[in-house]
């Protein structure tokens, strides 16, 4: 099964700039708050790009990734904080996740 992907934000330390998804901005303000101040704390930190993405099966992704001028970019160290964030972020990215299912997608039965 061929699975595309969707993006759900983006935080993008170059142009200093956030973006979320039209589709998310039903999700209560304490979330958006949320995704927008980890996603751009992370880039501040880490540089470069991180983006969140799903598949076609409401799974949650996080891609970091710089540009080809960017000499400090530490890809080991990005690739640390993304599992950071997965670790300590587990509960919020499953209800992220179950949004992303019932809501976006709207796959019904989500068992």
């Amino acid at each position: 099964m061929d699975m595309s992907e969707h993006i759900m934000c983006v935080s993008n330390s170059y142009e200093k700039k956030y973006f979320l998804n039209k589709e998310f901005e039903k999700l209560p303000k304490n979330v958006k708050d949320e995704l927008k101040i980890m996603c751009v704390l992370f880039t501040e930190e880490a540089g470069g790009i991180l983006e969140m993405d799903y598949d076609d099966e409401g799974t949650l992704y996080l891609k970091t990734y710089c540009s080809e001028e960017d000499i400090l970019y530490d890809d080991i160290s990005a690739g640390l904080g993304v599992r950071r964030l997965q670790k300590e972020k587990k509960e919020f990215f499953s209800e992220i996740e179950l949004y992303i299912k019932t809501i976006v997608l709207k796959l019904g039965d989500i068992s």
